[in-house]
């Protein structure tokens, strides 16, 4: 049953000690026991030889359910429970964590240490940043910022304040899953069609929530309102995913540089859509108003999610 503390203030106390603490390195993180227990279903099914299509939609509906079923257990544990359902609600979150990592990324390549910059960039993103010059390094970062505003706060965010702790570990885990299989690869291209598009569903709707806050925290920051309504939505369809899109080629607009273009995944190289203004690379200027624009996109967010999906919680 929703209560006032956990639609209202647990909520709040989570998107805090984010914004503050960012990612709880030194404490037990949900995500890694998930990443575990998934390398070891992954390594029984193939064991098995069970067919991974199959395998991969059982695993959405097994580790999705464990993972609300658990959350829904320890939390109304009594005087901890309470303890437990906040650390769990903010380590869900993760715009304090992608903040700090990105502006890190800058501070190594503006020093010129590109080697450095490179090996940082590489613990954000999937793709091969070894051969990465600067502007590659800045690029990958707009696009790996933007895109995970949604990924790792607002639709997190939007699923805490709905369905609590329990329905933002089950979102999670299906994110989860989707960024350890979701890859068109001979090894994946099967076992992760399942956390593939049940993270496209979950994610649809806070994707082009996170492209409309942006836009009004981008009004609010004086940005390019006026190129961004004309052009994002259309640049938003040219992506492969149904939603990283939004956030991206909102961001890309607003902010005036370009996303997209040639990319290494893999050992492949992989020729992404073109979103934004055409040959217009970022700079350090464009990335730090990148990464205020994606903070005031949270808190505004926050302002909104909190009482409406909270008040929509305690109703049904």
């Amino acid at each position: 049953m929703t209560t006032f503390p956990s639609a209202f203030i647990i909520p709040t106390l989570a998107v805090m000690l984010d914004s503050i603490l960012g990612d709880p390195k030194k404490l037990p993180h949900p995500v890694r026991f998930i990443g575990k227990w998934l390398d070891l279903y992954e390594n029984a099914a193939r064991k098995v030889k069970i067919n991974l299509g199959i395998a991969g939609w059982i695993a959405v509906l097994l580790f999705a359910s464990v993972s609300w079923g658990i959350v829904a257990l320890v939390t109304v544990i009594p005087y901890l429970g309470v303890l437990i359902s906040l650390y769990l609600s903010y380590a869900g979150l993760a715009l304090g964590c992608l903040i700090k990592e990105s502006s890190k990324v800058l501070h190594v390549l503006e020093s010129g240490d590109i080697v450095g910059a490179r090996k940082a960039i590489a613990m954000l993103v999937s793709r091969d940043t070894s051969e990465l010059d600067a502007n590659g390094i800045r690029r990958t970062l707009a696009e790996t910022v933007s895109e995970n505003l949604n990924d790792g706060f607002v639709a997190p965010l939007f699923y805490l304040c709905l369905f609590g702790p329990g329905g933002l570990w089950a979102y999670k885990t299906v994110s989860t899953m989707d960024s350890m299989w979701g890859y068109r690869t001979e090894r994946f291209n099967d076992l992760g069609r399942g956390a593939a598009k049940t993270d496209d569903l979950l994610a649809w709707l806070p994707a082009r929530i996170t492209a409309y806050l942006m836009i009004i925290a981008g009004k609010l920051r004086g940005l390019n309102i006026k190129e961004t309504k004309k052009h994002f939505k259309k640049d938003a369809r040219k992506m492969e995913s149904p939603n990283a899109g939004w956030p991206m080629a909102t961001a890309a607009w607003l902010i005036g540089g370009q996303m997209g273009g040639p990319t290494v995944y893999f050992g492949t190289v992989k020729d992404k859509p073109v979103l934004g203004p055409i040959d217009k690379p970022w700079d350090k200027t464009m990335i730090r108003a990148l990464i205020g624009l994606c903070d005031k996109t949270g808190t505004i967010a926050a302002w909104v999610f909190i009482p409406v999906l909270g008040m929509l919680s305690l109703a049904f």
